[in-house]
């Protein structure tokens, strides 16, 4: 995979889970054929989304291999390696390279909560001599407690082969100051779904973010959509995007309210794994009620 072809509608898929904690292969074909019928360019497997931190070395390689399996060579797969020690993410790498994954996708080093400029360079310059798959650095400050900046995201591009960054930092001061230094060099895909269409405007190239599978347009035609910022369409798609993510953010413990709308629509997400809850019934009449509130389609 390479800087190019990582662009568009790169969704970072669930991992479907039985009641007794396995997972449901058969779900998780759905799931994929879902998101490619929705426009998706890629697929991220073992993501936030996908309960990463449930899921070990071996399941990882699991969920891969079938993602490969199933979508066929030309879609790429991207497999989450992030961990808070090296050991670890080269367990991770280990999956990724016998199952066929096509880069890889870390955050630094998640729960420390502090990292030097000489730690955050160490860790991606041995992710890079470990492996030759591509890299697609995450900055996700909520979830490794770690915020990169610009200066930051610059330096470990210039230390390891990193040929993009999923950007979820909440700061549209950070994204706008990002865009204008590295767009051109490396292929920055949106997090927050409600930053999505300003920031094709200043140069992103996809989105990897939660929340546009569910929208009444095409995901995949979003780009097109961000082109015309006075239209209905890009009202409507930012207005759907916003509050989807909104409310996806707000229920239940993540990812069990992506897994609930899922299955409201009618696709097989199953239930999350331990330590997080499926969702109750409140909280999924309040995704019903974003849905009927937007005229999303749900069973």
């Amino acid at each position: 995979m390479n800087r190019d072809q990582l662009q568009g509608f790169v969704p970072a898929a669930v991992t479907p889970f039985s009641d007794s904690g396995e997972i449901m292969f058969d779900a998780f074909a759905a799931v994929l054929d879902f998101l490619i019928a929705r426009g998706a360019s890629a697929i991220c497997v073992a993501g936030d989304n996908g309960e990463s931190w449930a899921l070990s070395a071996a399941e990882r390689g699991l969920l891969v291999r079938f993602a490969k399996d199933h979508l066929g060579a030309d879609t790429p797969v991207i497999l989450g390696i992030s961990a808070p020690t090296m050991k670890g993410v080269s367990e991770y790498i280990g999956a990724a390279e016998e199952n066929g994954a096509d880069a890889l996708l870390s955050m630094p080093q998640t729960y420390v909560l502090k990292a030097s400029d000489d730690e955050l360079k160490a860790r991606f310059e041995k992710i890079s001599a470990a492996t030759d798959l591509p890299i697609i650095l995450y900055n996700s400050p909520r979830r490794a407690g770690i915020s990169l900046s610009v200066d930051q995201i610059e330096n470990l591009c210039n230390a390891a082969n990193i040929i993009g960054l999923k950007e979820s930092q909440r700061d549209f001061f950070h994204h706008s100051h990002l865009l204008q230094r590295l767009a051109e060099r490396i292929s920055v895909m949106t997090g927050p779904s409600h930053y999505i269409l300003p920031a094709f405007g200043l140069g992103a190239r996809g989105f990897i973010a939660t929340g546009p599978e569910f929208i009444s347009a095409r995901p995949s035609d979003l780009a097109e959509i961000a082109l015309a910022p006075g239209s209905q369409a890009f009202r409507q798609a930012h207005n759907e995007l916003t509050t989807i993510y909104e409310t996806l953010m707000r229920v239940g413990t993540w990812p069990s309210a992506l897994k609930a709308t899922l299955e409201l629509i009618g696709v097989p997400a199953g239930i999350p794994r331990d330590p997080v809850l499926r969702l109750g019934p409140a909280d999924t009449d309040a995704l019903r009620a974003m849905l009927d509130s937007l005229g999303l389609r749900r069973q």
